[in-house]
């Protein structure tokens, strides 16, 4: 998105002013406020999931009505569009008006574009919001998968993995990777999960290697070569011996979330996994899922992370992104996400930090049926270390892909 400047402007102040636009100071909220109006705002999102997609124009809408921004989303299938866009951008040498402004971004890109000095910023943690984030007692908030955040991409969504079942199908439902093992011997095709390097399917074998391993130590350093088969033997042992009683043999796997929610939907398979606590009760508040679902978690704990808002080096409208990830930090933004009748995601939010009306704002929420209560959920398992993705996938393919 290059802009065409006046002709008067000489090489230099053009330079200096456009560098100045680029970098707002977050300690001067009023000037982020006064430079966001009437900027719009290009949000590089995953666009996979309907839901997903409403509630971020139910922001568009409220950041153009308080704020007069104008907020698109840029749908993605894989957040990596959005960071190659960035090193193209950088690599023409476009260092002042890239085209990305935010960015819905997982570790391991974050990863990626922090060691290449691809990130805006120190900024989150000058957000008016943030406190209610209580930082200072939920390190989570300042780490993802394992790389230090250090305020540049601000936490505004909390998932753990979950799966659910369908009690009209299910008597009894497994605990652990290797119940479930058992559980899809005795019920061949009633199981299967997304295929890699779908983030769902990324996450099934990731909770798997960290059940089935005797150290969960090493997952959380950078992944050695001379180590990776040693250490990965027990997760491939309980892939081959789970996938021929995976629904249609483990020959073929649903793309995401949602065509796995439609084999639950549709009668096809009793058992699926997904990385939002609510989503079972959201599915069957849309009449996707049957009233007959039901959530459960395995006894030794389950995978979890949060996901971040990262600004890009070069956006050209920073104080407009940083304007509205506040917002997505707000009480208000916080509470409709969490909602399953909306999309029924995880709050960021420390409970402790609000007033009692937003409190009571949250306690409002109905959950739903299929919701296991916070008590309930178990050990929060963390994410591996970034590069422990890339093996994993690729040794994945490899192995069942022929890729």
């Amino acid at each position: 998105m290059q802009r065409s400047m006046p002709r008067a402007l000489s090489p230099l102040l053009l330079s200096l002013s456009l560098s100045a636009q680029a970098a707002p100071d977050p300690h001067d909220w009023a000037a982020v406020l006064e430079e966001a109006r009437g900027q719009e705002v290009f949000w590089y999102a995953w666009a996979g999931e309907e839901r997903i997609n409403d509630y971020i124009q139910w922001t568009a809408e409220r950041v153009e009505a308080r704020h007069g921004i104008t907020l698109t989303h840029v749908k993605l299938g894989d957040t990596a569009e959005a960071v190659s866009r960035v090193l193209a951008e950088r690599q023409a040498g476009n260092d002042d008006t890239g085209s990305v402004d935010l960015i819905w971004i997982n570790g391991e890109n974050f990863a990626t574009m922090k060691a290449n000095d691809l990130l805006f910023g120190p900024w989150a943690e000058q957000l008016p919001h943030y406190p209610l984030t209580a930082p200072e007692d939920n390190p989570a908030v300042r780490y993802d998968w394992t790389i230090p955040v250090d305020g540049l991409e601000s936490p505004w969504d909390s998932s753990q993995v979950v799966f659910y079942y369908d009690t009209a199908l299910v008597d009894d439902h497994p605990d652990s990777m290797p119940a479930l093992l058992d559980w899809a011997r005795a019920n061949p095709g009633e199981f299967t999960y997304p295929r890699v390097p779908n983030f769902l399917g990324n996450a099934f074998i990731t909770q798997a290697l960290l059940e089935l391993a005797e150290d969960t130590g090493p997952f959380y350093a950078p992944v050695e070569e001379s180590d990776f088969d040693a250490l990965t033997a027990p997760l491939w042992e309980f892939l081959d011996a789970l996938h021929p009683h995976l629904w249609r043999g483990g020959r073929a796997f649903p793309a995401n979330s949602s065509e796995l929610r439609r084999l639950m939907g549709d009668g096809e398979i009793g058992i699926a996994l997904s990385f939002s606590t609510t989503e079972a009760s959201g599915a069957i508040a849309n009449f996707e899922l049957p009233e007959t679902v039901r959530s459960y978690v395995h006894a030794d704990g389950m995978l979890g992370n949060l996901s971040f808002l990262a600004i890009p080096y070069n956006a050209s409208h920073p104080a407009g992104a940083m304007v509205v990830a506040d917002f997505l930090l707000s009480p208000e933004a916080q509470a409709r996400k969490q909602d399953p009748a909306v999309w029924g995601s995880g709050t960021v939010l420390a409970m402790e930090r609000l007033d009692e009306q937003q409190r009571e704002r949250f306690a409002a929420i109905d959950l739903g049926i299929a919701t296991l209560p916070p008590e309930e959920l178990g050990e929060l398992l963390g994410q591996p270390h970034p590069s422990w993705v890339d093996a994993l996938e690729a040794a994945w393919l490899e192995r069942y892909v022929g890729q």
